[in-house]
């Protein structure tokens, strides 16, 4: 073989090696947690102003540096809103790019209708081992049924179970169980019960998704994991429970608002109305500890990641399903469109597809999840009649800020909401059959405790605002339309 034919063989081989490393697919790993406020998150807290940062007191915190490191070297969006502000209607649009009623989950814990298409389809599809881990909350009122027999594209759900919010789980030879005695009605409990790093919920299921990835490390995969906390019953093992006891827990400001400071909607939603004015400190320190072992176990996914040599070809993706008061509002819990409610992290990593580092100061909600990661996997197939968009260009694009002029909607629980928003980075547009339409300018009122809807200076804003929610809520044949309390303001 003479040197020019050798040359050029040489050069083929690696332009074939080169075109196969470039055709490789990205694997993904979603965490997503329950009812989890970002204010808890340092990199939250660095985007914010001091007075929005420590909402319970100057200084009071818990550290995060594995999710904050996903930050630092992905991308933080700071304006992601559930598409409804309560588990299973968020959960059901965050996997079909569909609105909750259209998914026939509006409201917590009814069946998720069994034609759905989900991402987790489309990658297996695809050739993808795909596999979830913790909640569905998709499946009815089982609880906490394992392995439900509708997977929804998730071939290996075996660590899937419904509902619940168990601290203790162990595995048999039958499968996975609650490790926790069971109530008269044959339920298991919610206790700790001597729960450690092998038994506690967080730290069993993420036991589970590093051995999935372990065990199709040499493929294409998608493994979400759904982890219970750091949603109540607010108990955590030690040391985590210790941790915070003696953190002295403030109320936030926006618990001694006025009555005018408060829409009918505020109160109208949900039995999480504090009415003492006081915050439980023993039950704050339990969520500051949650979220730290939450944040110790990003750890173990983050190094496992790096010591199998996929950091490079995997997304990451970290979020919650909604939020938690924690006492802004005077309320608990979720179910409303104020912010620590409904919006929560989304936080993306993929180096070199996502620059480190970058900041997104533009509104995505849960049904653009969908579209937006497979455009990034280069998943060609769609969901079936999704109202998300793929927003990638703000992931993939070389810019470190990205600011795009954006509204949307979510909307309440129920068929027939108690509300529904229009949300942008700085504004928000509450409209209520229970009320008058509330305006929030999200930047001079980041506590929102001011109605502009009626100021003359807001006309425009609040015309345009207007517009795009009935625009969005007809896209999405949103029911609310039909209601006479909506049409006299839309």
């Amino acid at each position: 073989m003479n040197i020019s034919m050798r040359n050029l063989l040489f050069f083929l081989f690696l332009y074939s090696s080169c075109f196969c490393l470039s055709a490789k697919q990205s694997n993904l790993v979603i965490v997503m947690t329950d009812e989890h406020n970002f204010r808890t998150l340092g990199c939250y807290r660095d985007t914010l102003s001091e007075d929005q940062a420590f909402v319970w007191g100057k200084g009071v915190k818990v550290d995060t540096p594995n999710i904050d490191a996903l930050a630092k070297e992905g991308a933080l969006l700071t304006s992601f809103y559930v598409s409804s502000p309560v588990c299973s209607p968020s959960r059901a649009a965050f996997v079909t790019g569909l609105m909750p009623h259209l998914t026939g989950v509006p409201t917590n814990s009814i069946p998720m209708h069994g034609h759905m298409v989900t991402f987790a389809d489309l990658l297996g599809r695809n050739g993808y081992a795909t596999s979830y881990i913790g909640k569905w909350h998709l499946d009815g009122i089982g609880k906490p049924q394992w392995a439900p027999e509708r997977k929804f594209g998730w071939q290996d759900n075996r660590f899937m179970f419904n509902r619940g919010h168990y601290k203790k789980m162990a595995e048999t030879e039958h499968g996975a169980k609650v490790d926790a005695p069971k109530g008269r009605d044959g339920i298991p409990g919610y206790q700790v019960g001597g729960a450690d790093e092998e038994s506690y919920a967080t730290d069993f299921l993420m036991d589970r998704t590093l051995d999935f990835i372990r065990n199709n490390k040499d493929n294409p995969f998608c493994v979400m994991i759904s982890l219970p906390d750091p949603h109540g019953p607010n108990t955590v093992r030690d040391p985590y429970w210790e941790k915070y006891q003696g953190t002295k827990f403030s109320e936030p400001i926006t618990m001694f608002k006025t009555d005018e400071q408060n829409p009918e909607w505020s109160t109208f939603v949900g039995n999480n109305y504090i009415k003492d004015s006081k915050v439980n400190q023993d039950q704050f320190a339990a969520i500051f500890g949650m979220v730290e072992c939450i944040d110790d176990n990003i750890g173990r996914l983050l190094a496992e990641l790096k010591s199998l040599d996929l950091e490079d070809d995997t997304i990451v993706v970290f979020t919650s399903d909604h939020g938690d008061l924690m006492g802004e509002h005077r309320r608990h819990n979720k179910g409303v469109p104020y912010e620590a409610s409904a919006k929560v992290a989304f936080l993306v990593k993929k180096p070199k597809q996502v620059k480190a580092g970058k900041l997104i100061h533009s509104v995505m909600t849960s049904v653009d999840v969908g579209p937006t990661l497979m455009s990034m996997m280069g998943i060609e197939d769609s969901l079936p009649g999704t109202q998300g968009k793929d927003l990638s260009n703000w992931f993939e694009s070389g810019s470190a800020v990205v600011k795009e002029e954006r509204v949307t909607y979510i909307r309440g629980t129920t068929m027939h909401p108690t509300w529904v928003a229009a949300v942008s980075d700085d504004y928000k547009l509450v409209v209520s059959d229970k009320d008058s339409p509330w305006l929030f300018d999200l930047k001079k009122d980041p506590d929102e405790l001011i109605n502009f809807y009626d100021h003359k200076n807001y006309k425009r804003i609040r015309e345009k605002m207007t517009t795009a929610l009935k625009m969005e809520m007809e896209r999405a044949s949103e029911p609310a339309l039909q209601i006479d309390g909506y049409k006299k303001w839309l």
